[in-house]
C-alpha cells in the first residue's frame, strides 16, 4: 500500500506542474464502526474499522460555465485502504473519482466541504463455502464502493500545509452480482492534512458564468435499456443476464434539477430459480406463476453537473409476481451525456439496504 502512496504522490506533482489550474493532495486517517445491517451482521463486528485515504484534488476557476453554479467544485481521485478488523471480512483496497462541494465562499482558508466518490474496491477475503462460510458481506473480490464525507478543511495551517477533518461514510458490496451480498456500511471520524502545491491558490480570480441563473425547458422524454449480471440470494444458485426497459419524462425546474415520473421493466431469469428453489419452503406461501418480470412505477430526480448527471429514484412494483426484496425500490444512477440526445448510464438498484443489481446502459432524451 505504501508503494501506491508513493506512486500517486509522484503522478499528482507532475500533473500539477503540467496544469493550468492549482491542485492539492489530501492524506486521512479515519477509525469508525460498521453499521448492523441484519442480525447475522453480529459476527462480522470483531473490532473498530481503520484505514487511510488519499486523494488528489484539482480546483476549478470557472473556465466552464457550469462550475460557478456549484460554487466552483474540485474534481480529483482517491484511493483507500480499510482494515476490518476482523479475520472474517478482511481488508479493503478501493480507487474512487470524486467531487468536492463547498458550502463556503472559495475565497476563505477555512472551507466546509462534502465530497462524493464512486469507484472500485477489493476485498481480500471473500465468502468461501470451505474456508470462510461467515462473510456474508462480500461474495467476491471485486466490488463497487461509494464514500461521502463531510468534512472541515483549513489551508495553508503552516506555509502550503493545512489540516482537515471530519466524517465519512464507506459503503461496499459487489451490487449483488454473486451471492452473498449484504455488503458493508462503516461511518467514521477523519483527520488528516492537506498539501497545496499553489502557492497563489487564494488570490487568484474566479470567472463568473456568462449563462443567465433563469433557465427553462419543455418535458423531455426518456428511453433507456440496462443490462448486467447477478444471482439470488440463495447462494450457489447461479449467475445470469438481467434486462430493464425504462421510459420516463423529466422537467428541468432550473440549470441544476430537474423532476422525474416513469415505469422500469424488469426480466430476471434469477426470479424463475428463485421460485422454484423456494417452493419447498412452506412459510413462503408462494402462488402459482410462469411470468417472473416485474413492473415499476417511480418518481426520481436528476441533477445536472456539466455532462453528467445524478439519478435518484424511489419506485414501487405495481406487478410483483411474489415477495422478493419487497416492493418499495431505490436507485442511484450515474449518466454521461454524449450529446443532446445520447446518454451512457450505470445505476445501482436496491431495496432498503438490499443490493439487488448493478445497471449498464444506455439511452436517448427527446
Amino acid at each position: 500500500m505504501k508503494k501506491i502512496f508513493y506512486l500517486l504522490l509522484i503522478a499528482s506533482y507532475s500533473i500539477s506542474y503540467s496544469q493550468s489550474n492549482s491542485s492539492y493532495l489530501q492524506a486521512d486517517y479515519f477509525y469508525g464502526n460498521i453499521l448492523r445491517q441484519n442480525p447475522d451482521a453480529s459476527i462480522l463486528l470483531q473490532g473498530h474499522p481503520t484505514g487511510i485515504f488519499m486523494s488528489y484534488n484539482k480546483r476549478t476557476y470557472g473556465e466552464e460555465n457550469w462550475q460557478e453554479h456549484y460554487n466552483y467544485p474540485d474534481f480529483g481521485y482517491s484511493i483507500g485502504y480499510q482494515d476490518y478488523k476482523s479475520d472474517i471480512l478482511g481488508k479493503l483496497y478501493s480507487v474512487y473519482g470524486h467531487y468536492n462541494f463547498y458550502f463556503t465562499n472559495k475565497t476563505s482558508l477555512n472551507q466546509l466541504i462534502f465530497r462524493t466518490g464512486i469507484g472500485l474496491a477489493y476485498n481480500t477475503n471473500p465468502y468461501d463455502k470451505e474456508t470462510n462460510n461467515k462473510n456474508t458481506a462480500f461474495g467476491s473480490h471485486l466490488n463497487s464502493s461509494t464514500y461521502f464525507k463531510l468534512y472541515f478543511q483549513r489551508e495553508k495551517l503552516i506555509n502550503n500545509l493545512g489540516l482537515n477533518a471530519g466524517l465519512t461514510f464507506i459503503h461496499a458490496s459487489n451490487s449483488n452480482i454473486k451471492s452473498p451480498n449484504s455488503g458493508t456500511n462503516v461511518w467514521a471520524v477523519t483527520l488528516g492534512l492537506n498539501y497545496d502545491f499553489d502557492a497563489n491558490s487564494g488570490t487568484l480570480n474566479y470567472i463568473p458564468s456568462s449563462e443567465s441563473k433563469h433557465f427553462t425547458e419543455p418535458v423531455k422524454y426518456n428511453f433507456a435499456i440496462r443490462s448486467g449480471i447477478n444471482e439470488s440470494e440463495i447462494i450457489g444458485s447461479g449467475i445470469k443476464p438481467f434486462y430493464v426497459f425504462s421510459a420516463y419524462a423529466d422537467k428541468r425546474l432550473n440549470r441544476k434539477s430537474a423532476l422525474q415520473f416513469g415505469a422500469d421493466l424488469y426480466i430476471s431469469p434469477i426470479l424463475k430459480d428463485y421460485y422454484e428453489l423456494s417452493l419447498s419452503i412452506p412459510h413462503l406461501n408462494f402462488k402459482e406463476t410462469s411470468d417472473f418480470s416485474r413492473v415499476g412505477v417511480f418518481l426520481g430526480h436528476e441533477l445536472f453537473i456539466n455532462k453528467v448527471s445524478i439519478e435518484t429514484q424511489v419506485g414501487y412494483y405495481v406487478k410483483y409476481p411474489f415477495n422478493y426484496g419487497g416492493r418499495v425500490y431505490e436507485t442511484l444512477g450515474l449518466k454521461r451525456y454524449l450529446n443532446e440526445k445520447w446518454f451512457a448510464s450505470i445505476r445501482l438498484k436496491a431495496h432498503a439496504a438490499d443490493a439487488e443489481t448493478v445497471e449498464f446502459g444506455v439511452g436517448i432524451r427527446l
